[in-house]
């Protein structure tokens, strides 16, 4: 009995071991220069992070006065004064770029506040002065007293291309140091409506409420700009961020520190975009370029010889992509400076010279003009009506008595115009580009209209000059 149960136990223990199943730890084979560029993305956040920091400002806000203040001072004649103001606090961010404390951020971080304070990534609290902002950009520079601080280098933003690896680092949220990845989406962006100049870069890096002011930088750990805005229905991250680029940031924070202003460069002419349909009556081959539809007396362009119709091609030997990149070079130019100006002026090119004066400050370089293109066919000119523009009715337009031309009076609904954004008021001076001096003029270029043709006119619109083209119904 005894050897039948050690046979058995041996037997037992043999038979489990062979069919029982064995385990395998399975490490994954990770290839090296993944490892590497893992690392490299963290010692970038190492050396980058202890120069970003957390900005709170906060100002005093007070109540406006309603109709019913009367009511409850009558029901509470003694107030303790709660109510009447209280202090708003909101979070941002900011990037040291000296060690002696200069901190670049966003203009809305501390726009009006009346206290500013910076933590710094040891959670060292410093109080900061204002060294100048500039709304047109959303730039600000903020001053703490404090020496041998860390610093982030600055990246060359003209270089950036689409696809770059790129970091956002700020406090979203109040949650301090907060590093996303993404992309360079896109560069060159305009017309967002976020500032009077813009040249954002696109980013899809996730930028949420708090990342504003915080840096946007490359794989060298270079600054390539200032995180500014989203794109968000929710308010939240959607995969759209914006970022001022370093070079417009650089130009700014150079001339508030040394300055305490920005001063922009002034061309002194009024340009819009160029349709297809505005190209197509210029005969050029593409959408590119500005159109000047009005210059300005006394300005630079009106002595180096611009005018009216003109496309302006290139500044400096520069390609001018359309109104936005046009409105940058020219305001980023040094007051003073001689600039080449190539224009095309019917079917010539021409290169003109001007000197950049500073953009005085009631006005502005461009007015961008939109328009939007019609998709009917015909009389590209019916469903207008039109009368002779006298003294009085200029005069009720904000225009100059001495204009000529003819006022429209109506504009019917589905028109061409009305899709072209045309509209009542407008004063028509131009009919593919011949002079509209009064009705009879404004007849015999009608007269001349054939079906399905495209008309462009030049319009008047309270002093503010624009080109629009008009498609037939």
């Amino acid at each position: 009995m005894l050897m039948g149960f050690l046979l058995g136990g041996i037997t037992y223990h043999l038979l489990g071991k062979a069919t029982r199943p064995s385990y395998t730890l399975f490490s994954p084979r990770i290839p090296k220069q993944m490892e590497e560029t893992s690392r490299a993305f963290s010692e970038i956040v190492k050396a980058v992070s202890p120069a970003v920091v957390n900005i709170s400002s906060t100002k005093t806000v007070k109540k406006q006065p309603t109709p019913f203040d009367e009511f409850f001072d009558f029901l509470y004649p003694f107030p303790d004064g709660k109510g009447k103001r209280w202090k708003e606090q909101s979070l941002g961010s900011g990037v040291i770029v000296s060690p002696d404390g200069y901190i670049v951020t966003n203009n809305h971080v501390i726009e009006q506040a009346d206290e500013i304070r910076v933590i710094l990534i040891d959670k060292k609290s410093f109080k900061a002065k204002v060294i100048g902002a500039d709304p047109k950009s959303d730039i600000a520079i903020i001053k703490i007293d404090a020496k041998g601080l860390p610093m982030v280098p600055w990246g060359d933003s003209e270089k950036l291309q689409v696809g770059e690896f790129v970091l956002a680092i700020g406090n979203p949220f109040g949650l301090s140091h907060t590093v996303t990845m993404g992309i360079i989406s896109a560069v060159g962006r305009a017309d967002v409506g976020i500032t009077d100049y813009e040249n954002f870069i696109q980013t899809d890096a996730a930028i949420n409420p708090g990342n504003s002011g915080g840096p946007l930088v490359n794989i060298r750990g270079e600054i390539i700009g200032i995180n500014t805005a989203i794109f968000s229905k929710t308010g939240g991250y959607q995969g759209i961020g914006f970022s001022v680029p370093s070079g417009m940031v650089r130009l700014v924070m150079d001339q508030l520190i040394k300055q305490g202003k920005v001063t922009r460069g002034w061309l002194g002419v009024t340009i819009q975009e160029i349709t297809p349909e505005i190209a197509k009556k210029f005969g050029l081959k593409a959408s590119e370029g500005a159109l000047v539809s009005d210059v300005a007396k006394g300005s630079p362009s009106h002595r180096a010889g611009v005018m009216r119709g003109d496309v302006i091609l290139e500044l400096n030997g520069k390609k001018i992509r359309d109104v936005a990149s046009l409105r940058n070079m020219v305001a980023q130019s040094n007051i003073g400076s001689q600039v080449d100006i190539k224009i095309l002026r019917r079917d010539r090119e021409i290169t003109l010279k001007a000197i950049i004066m500073e953009l005085p400050s009631e006005m502005g370089e461009v007015i961008p003009s939109s328009s939007r293109a019609p998709n009917s066919a015909g009389n590209a000119l019916s469903g207008i009506t039109v009368m002779d523009l006298n003294a009085a009715i200029a005069k009720q337009l904000g225009m100059d008595k001495d204009e000529k031309g003819v006022v429209i009076i109506k504009v019917e609904y589905g028109a061409s115009a009305e899709d072209a954004g045309v509209r009542k008021g407008d004063v028509i001076q131009e009919i593919d580009r011949q002079r509209i001096n009064g009705l009879n003029d404004f007849n015999k270029a009608v007269s001349k209209i054939k079906q399905g043709d495209t008309v462009l006119l030049f319009i008047n619109r309270g002093g503010k000059r624009l080109y629009t083209a008009l498609q037939p119904q």
